[in-house]
C-alpha cells in the first residue's frame, strides 16, 4: 500500500515551486489561483524572494501547502491508500485525499498563519529539539515542570523529540533533560511555542473558520496528528484539526500505525526531504520515495 505524506513550517527554501511553474500549465493555474485568493502574489516571494522573507510564518505556511499540494497534483500518477501530514502539512494531506478543496483549504492556511503570528506576539515563547532520550522520559520531564509552560509538541521519530512553550520553560526543561542523559537539548531558531497551550488564542480564532468550511468524504484515510489514527469521517477529522494547534504531532505513533495497517512504500510531496529522514529512522525496512 501506498502512503502520501506532508511536510510542515520549517521545508521552505529559496525558489520553491518555481520549476513546477515553469513546467506545468496545471501548476500555473493552481499558483494563480493561490494568487488570487491571498490577495498578494505569493508567487514573487517563493520564486525570488530570499530567506528571511520565506521565514514569516505569514508566507511560510502558505507557500509550503502551495508546493506540497501543487507537487502532488503534477508529479504523481498514483492514488493514495493513506495520507498524514506533520503539523502544517496535514492541511496538503486534507487537500490529497479530498477532504477539503484545495481553496477551502488555502484560505484555513492563510487564517492559521495568521493567528500563529499573533499568538507568538503575544508571549516570547520558543521551542528545543532534544536528542538521545525516549518520548516518555521527555514527556514525564516537561510534566515535572508545573510552574511553567513547556511541554512536549512533536515526537519526530525515536530519540527525537521537539518541546514547545515559554523561553524560561524550555530553558529549565532543557537543562534537566540533559541531566537526564539527552545527546542534546538545543533550543531552535523559532519564535514559538507551536503545538502548545501558548497557541490556544491561535486555535480560537482558527475554530470558526474550521467550523464553516464544508468538509468531504476523504477517498483514502487520513492519519491525523492529534491520535495517530486512521480518520474517515468528515466530522471526526474537523474536530481532530480544531485540537491540532494545541496538540502534540504524533509523527512516530503515526508512521508505526500505517505501517501496520499496510503501508509499505512512503512518498513525501513538498518542499525538502525531512519527513524521509524521519520515516527511515522510525522502520528502515519500508519504501521511501
Amino acid at each position: 500500500m501506498k502512503a502520501f505524506v506532508f511536510p510542515g513550517q520549517g521545508a521552505q527554501f529559496e525558489g520553491m515551486g518555481k520549476d513546477l511553474y515553469e513546467a506545468y500549465p496545471v501548476a500555473r493555474e493552481m499558483f494563480e489561483t493561490a494568487n488570487d485568493i491571498l490577495g498578494y502574489r505569493i508567487t514573487d516571494i517563493m520564486f525570488d524572494g530570499d530567506t528571511e522573507d520565506l521565514k514569516l510564518t505569514s508566507i511560510t505556511q502558505p507557500a509550503v501547502f502551495l508546493h506540497s499540494v501543487i507537487a502532488s497534483k503534477v508529479l504523481n500518477i498514483l492514488r493514495p491508500d493513506m495520507v498524514a501530514g506533520h503539523s502544517l502539512g496535514e492541511y496538503s494531506a486534507l487537500v490529497a485525499c479530498e477532504a477539503l478543496r484545495m481553496e477551502d483549504a488555502l484560505v484555513l492556511v492563510k487564517k492559521r498563519a495568521e493567528a500563529m503570528q499573533r499568538a507568538c506576539e503575544m508571549q516570547e515563547s520558543t521551542m528545543a529539539a532534544v536528542l538521545g532520550l525516549p518520548d516518555e522520559k521527555v514527556d514525564e520531564v516537561c510534566q515535572m515542570i508545573t510552574d511553567k509552560v513547556v511541554v512536549a509538541a512533536n515526537f519526530n521519530c525515536p530519540n527525537q523529540v521537539v518541546i514547545s512553550g515559554s523561553i524560561e520553560g524550555i530553558e529549565e526543561a532543557c537543562r534537566m533533560l540533559k541531566e537526564r542523559g539527552a545527546k542534546r537539548a538545543m533550543r531552535l531558531q523559532v519564535n514559538g511555542a507551536f503545538h502548545s497551550p501558548l497557541m490556544q488564542p491561535a486555535a480560537e480564532e482558527l475554530k470558526t473558520a474550521i467550523l464553516n468550511t464544508e468538509f468531504h468524504q476523504p477517498i483514502c484515510p487520513i492519519y491525523q496528528n492529534v491520535n495517530a489514527y486512521p480518520q474517515t469521517n468528515p466530522e471526526d477529522i474537523r474536530q481532530n484539526l480544531l485540537l491540532q494547534l494545541t496538540a502534540p504531532v504524533r509523527w512516530t505513533q503515526t508512521i508505526k500505525n500505517m505501517i501496520v495497517d499496510g503501508a509499505h512504500e512512503f512518498y513525501e510531496f513538498g518542499p525538502g526531504d525531512v519527513l524521509k529522514g524521519l520515516i527511515r529512522k522510525i522502520d528502515p525496512e519500508v519504501i521511501v520515495g
